[in-house]
Parts: C-alpha cells; structure tokens; sequence
C-alpha cells in the first residue's frame, strides 16, 4: 500500500482567502540533490520527455489565520528537484479537480512521453506554481493550458505534502454548462467520470478515488 499525503491545511478557501510573501532568495540545494536533479533531467532528455529544467516555487513556511485564511511563504527552486522521489524539498505543484455543472469528473490519460504520470489516468489540470504565482493562480492556468477552458467557479480545498516530499495545493474547479474542453497534447484520452465515484471504472487509481473523496467532502 502506498503512503497516503499529508495534510498540512485544510480548506474550503476562496481565491481570495489564499495570499503569499515570497522569499528574496532561492533554495540552495546540496551538492548531492544537485547531482540527483542532473542525473534526473538526463533521464527525461533520454526518453525525449520535457526537460527544460529551469525554475519552480517551493512551500517555505505556512499558516492558517484566525479567519481561517491560508497564508504562505514561497521561494524560488529549480525544477528538476521536484523529480526525486524523496527529496522535492517541498516543491510546490498545483492539481486542480474538474467537475461539469451536472458533476461528472474530468479526466484525463497523460501521455506516454509526459515527465510525471505517464500513460497514467489523472484528475483534472495540474502542474508546477510558477515562480511569484499563488497557487490558485496556478489552477486557473493550468485548467486553461491543459482543457481549453475557464471556471465558472473555483475553490481551494487542501495542502497536501506527499511522500516525495512534493506540496500539492488542491483545488476544484467547475465548469459552466454547456462548457467542452480540449485536451493538450500532454493527454491522448479523456473522459467524463459519472458525479457518483463508485461508478467509476474499476482501474481508477486508488489515489483518485481518494482524492475525489476528499474535494467531495470539504471540512
């Protein structure tokens, strides 16, 4: 059985509740997750998958106000640590759920040549918070590259820490109705998973149908 995340903090925020300072300074790994992150970005070159390494955003520090606003400290870290599998140093990356107005779940079948999940069934959009972007920003983005698509509503549910020691900020979005997507070349297949998840297909990744419960169930 795998770990199951963390949770450092747990919603439901509005895009409005969620702010973040940003650290002068960028992380400054050792010189063994240096030659880790190397080697890693070698690998992806090598199986012609996304490699342009360069920077990302890291979770320094958070909290939870007494209005129960989520406040955070960012900093500047090189992408490419985000791929060892115990050593992210708290790399921060943005999964956004998407429901359509009837509550069906979008999703998705990453490609075979993707960098993370490949030939994997995901949920949604996500992807690396972009250096100076609060996470919720990242969600929207990452709806609209990925899906073509933009919410009619849009709420913050989670902080996650897994077990790579990646952050994943949680959200969900719903469309509009009448809303279609068009999937990114980062996907071959998608789906419209029916609103009840113990309708789901049998090989839905266990990790899904755990998130789904979570996003279905806010605190």
């Amino acid at each position: 059985m795998r770990p199951a995340p963390t949770f450092l903090a747990r919603g439901p925020w509005a895009p409005e509740d969620v702010s973040f300072d940003w650290r002068a300074e960028p992380y400054a790994p050792g010189a063994e997750q240096t030659a880790a992150a190397d080697a890693a970005i070698t690998a992806l070159r090598e199986r012609s998958s996304p490699s342009h390494d360069g920077l990302a955003t890291r979770l320094v520090e958070h909290r939870v106000d007494a209005d129960g606003r989520l406040h955070l400290e960012l900093q500047a870290i090189r992408w490419a640590l985000r791929l060892l599998p115990g050593g992210a140093a708290r790399s921060m990356t943005g999964q956004c759920v998407v429901r359509s107005a009837d509550g069906r779940w979008l999703a998705g079948r990453r490609a075979a040549w993707v960098a993370t999940w490949a030939n994997r069934w995901t949920l949604g959009a996500g992807g690396a918070v972009d250096p100076g972007e609060s996470p919720m920003t990242t969600l929207e983005r990452e709806l609209q590259e990925e899906w073509g698509v933009t919410a009619e509503r849009l709420r913050g549910d989670a902080l996650l820490l897994l077990p790579n020691d990646v952050v994943m900020f949680v959200g969900t979005a719903w469309l509009p109705e009448g809303a279609e997507v068009v999937r990114d070349h980062e996907h071959d297949e998608h789906d419209w998973w029916p609103a009840d998840i113990e309708r789901w297909p049998a090989d839905a990744d266990p990790a899904l149908r755990a998130l789904a419960e979570m996003v279905s169930t806010p605190r």
